[in-house]
């Protein structure tokens, strides 16, 4: 699971659309091209702070969907996985198919960004699980047409790209026939409230309709990192143009016995607003 699970800073009020031209965060228009040079940076940048501080909760071959700890084991979302290949779309350091690979599945590990490929390899080396990886854009996905039979993301590559429509084409078109792409984002309600863990996150301050990028800047006003928006209905229009029928959608509980906040993530927030949306679709 290659995201942060709200990485961003939040400012008081970051969504005043423009933001700060010098080295602030707001909200305004980006491309595919900047939205791909800002996640890639911003990733092998923060990739070593990220696994050392989250290295813990995600472990070395752990799957889980998002931070109510969902984990695939139990939610079963992707079927049967062994002897099946599977690619792992924005894969971070390939926790999630390092998992896979131990239950008999034939994985490939999907990244923007050297650095955190770079951890999966550390990781591989020592718990003696080689998993295959390849850097490389989810939009432009390297790989011959019916190369999968399973695909998924665990906020993975969706949500950092203004080509979410372009990402489930390009994952179809990898798919064989009667193969399932499972992707699992920031419950898109959560972008109407503050990203506050506490109880100032439980008021809606913005407009869920407003698509508009989250952009934090340099100083020179480039994007060093972008978050893009979609309403679920948007999500599943996208799903269904691809060619996708939807066959399911998780929003997982926050579990009692989990007290861990991360970001915007707490048990204050996941206990009254769904956090994470998991969509479950196959192709014909």
């Amino acid at each position: 699971m290659s995201e942060p699970w709200s990485a961003a800073s939040f400012d008081d009020d970051p969504w005043e659309a423009g933001g700060d031209a010098a080295g602030g965060v707001g909200r305004r228009e980006v491309g595919p091209a900047e939205s791909v040079r800002a996640g890639r940076s911003w990733w092998d940048a923060n990739a070593d702070e990220y696994q050392a501080e989250h290295g813990d909760f995600l472990g070395d071959a752990r799957f889980v969907w998002g931070p109510e700890g969902l984990d695939e084991q139990d939610a079963q979302l992707l079927g049967d996985v062994e002897g099946r290949r599977i690619l792992e779309v924005g894969a971070g350091a390939a926790q999630c198919a390092r998992n896979l690979a131990a239950r008999g599945a034939y994985p490939v590990a999907l990244d923007l960004s050297y650095r955190q490929l770079q951890h999966s390899r550390r990781i591989d080396a020592a718990v003696g699980l080689d998993v295959p990886v390849i850097q490389a854009d989810a939009a432009a996905l390297p790989f011959a047409d019916e190369s999968f039979d399973t695909a998924f993301s665990a906020y993975g590559a969706l949500p950092f790209s203004p080509e979410g429509a372009k990402i489930m084409r390009e994952v179809h078109r990898v798919l064989k026939p009667g193969g399932r792409w499972v992707f699992s984002l920031t419950h898109p309600i959560r972008w109407a409230f503050p990203d506050d863990p506490g109880e100032g996150g439980l008021t809606a301050a913005y407009s869920y309709f407003d698509i508009t990028p989250y952009v934090e800047e340099d100083e020179d006003g480039h994007a060093t990192y972008v978050e893009h928006h979609r309403t679920l209905g948007m999500r599943v229009r996208e799903a269904a143009a691809a060619g996708f029928r939807i066959v399911d959608l998780i929003e997982p509980e926050w579990p009692e016995a989990l007290t861990q906040v991360w970001g915007g993530w707490s048990p204050t927030r996941g206990r009254k607003l769904p956090g994470t949306a998991i969509f479950v679709c196959d192709k014909d």
